[in-house]
């Protein structure tokens, strides 16, 4: 999963530079991401998309804002993401050097590597279930596991609270793509927006702006004031130091 913004290429996005709030840093006191947290995220992407279920799979067919990806894909993707981060903690002994293999390829050039593919006969409201589903096996391990569980991610060697930060953030930033490719409003907490960017962006500076702004900014999707445009990007999976 190499980012070029994220696992998902991003040419363009808009100006976030206005949403300005003195209160945020993110190098405050940050509290842990947790599954309650990871439930958040999903029940308000499902909610959202719910909006768009009724439609039409065509309509699904159109790109996923700046992604090279359809809205299908990107949500296939979206519910993709959280299963694989489920699986890789479910083990006796969780992978360290890989992922669980499972096949995982694309449909087409350029499309991203799933696992899970949605029925196309079953339409968007089908679609968006596999997201919830999958969503709700991620929490539910989250809840199971051991916090001193470790396992696989390219980026890091991660604990559950770094797959319940990845699950959101992909949750957050995927929602914000299909949102825009649906025509559907997406303004996700911007608590859970400096949870994740406390827990797995390290890199990304303290910065005026609100943590949403900042977010979407630290995977490649907008401008911020003050900083270059991102082309490429990563986060930091690995467990950080207690009482960072």
């Amino acid at each position: 999963m190499a980012h070029q913004t994220g696992r998902c290429p991003s040419t363009r996005g808009h100006v976030l530079a206005a949403r300005l709030s003195p209160r945020y840093s993110p190098r405050m006191s940050r509290s842990p991401v947790t599954a309650d947290d990871t439930q958040l995220a999903v029940r308000l992407a499902v909610q959202t998309l719910s909006q768009a279920a009724n439609r039409e799979v065509a309509e699904w067919d159109v790109k996923a804002g700046s992604l090279d990806w359809t809205c299908w894909e990107t949500a296939e993707h979206l519910a993709d993401d959280l299963f694989a981060y489920a699986a890789r903690m479910g083990p006796a002994s969780p992978p360290l050097n890989g992922r669980v293999p499972f096949a995982n390829d694309p449909r087409r050039p350029g499309a991203p590597d799933n696992t899970i593919y949605v029925d196309r006969e079953q339409g968007p409201a089908g679609l968006v279930q596999a997201v919830d589903a999958c969503g709700g096996l991620l929490i539910a391990m989250l809840r199971t596991v051991s916090p001193d569980v470790r396992a696989f991610h390219i980026f890091g060697v991660a604990d559950p609270e770094g797959f319940a930060a990845m699950g959101v953030t992909e949750t957050l930033v995927h929602a914000y793509d299909l949102a825009q490719g649906l025509g559907l409003a997406w303004d996700p907490p911007a608590g859970l927006c400096a949870q994740v960017l406390a827990r797995l962006f390290p890199d990304v500076p303290a910065h005026a702006a609100d943590p949403w702004s900042v977010l979407l900014w630290a995977t490649g999707r907008g401008d911020l004031l003050g900083q270059d445009r991102r082309t490429t990007w990563r986060w930091y999976a690995e467990p950080t130091p207690a009482g960072s």
